[in-house]
C-alpha cells in the first residue's frame, strides 16, 4: 500500500476525490429537483385534467 502512496499525493488525491463527489451529489440533486416526483421546492406539478373522449354537441340552428 505505501508504494502506492509514493505514486500520488494523498493531499492531491483527497482533494481531486472530494470535488468528485460533491459534483456527484449536486448533479444527483438537480437531476431530481427536475422531476416531478422527487421536486421538493416547487411540489408535484399538477397533472392537466383528464379529458373524456365525448362527442361534441351538436350546432344550434
Amino acid at each position: 500500500m505505501w508504494r502506492i502512496w509514493r505514486l500520488y499525493d494523498p493531499l492531491r488525491a483527497m482533494v481531486v476525490q472530494g470535488i468528485f463527489l460533491f459534483s456527484l451529489a449536486a448533479m444527483i440533486h438537480l437531476i431530481l429537483l427536475s422531476t416531478n416526483k422527487f421536486n421538493w421546492l416547487d411540489g408535484p406539478k399538477a397533472q392537466p385534467a383528464a379529458t373524456q373522449n365525448a362527442p361534441m354537441p351538436s350546432a344550434v340552428k
